[in-house]
């Protein structure tokens, strides 16, 4: 069973429909979580995830949203040493990469998780896999 966790971004480019110049970001991150739905694979959700989505929408719309996705979405948490080894690798990269990034990467990589995101320093980060929304076949 396949496994993901999505960045703050794609949960915004759904909740928000977002598009680029030319592409169809909301679309993309819809269309990922439906075929979630329909392959019956896991999005984990963090409490971190939680907490950067509420500086943008209320806790209401947050609920709402999830409860859309509720037979697909398992919320976990981090431990106290995830965060020493984002606090670490990001000290050692002189914070080039925002610490929830790093955080968000090691949640992902510590459950197995397929990171879905569109940041690139995501990829430079390579703490986990990571994947656009729009790759998912």
């Amino acid at each position: 069973m396949q496994r993901f966790y999505l960045d703050t971004a794609i949960w915004r480019d759904y909740f928000e429909d977002r598009k680029d110049s030319i592409r169809p970001l909301g679309e993309f991150a819809f269309q990922f979580l439906k075929k979630c739905q329909l392959r019956k694979w896991i999005v984990f959700v963090s409490p971190e995830i939680e907490k950067e989505l509420l500086t943008y929408y209320s806790k209401e719309r947050l609920g709402q949203v999830f409860l859309s996705f509720k037979d697909i979405i398992v919320k976990i948490d981090y431990s106290k040493q995830q965060v020493s080894e984002a606090l670490s690798f990001w000290s050692k990269t002189n914070r080039k990469f925002p610490f929830s990034g790093i955080l968000h990467s090691i949640i992902a990589r510590d459950k197995a998780a397929i990171l879905v995101c569109r940041d690139a320093h995501f990829w430079e980060i390579k703490l986990a896999d990571c994947i656009l929304p729009e790759e998912i076949d």
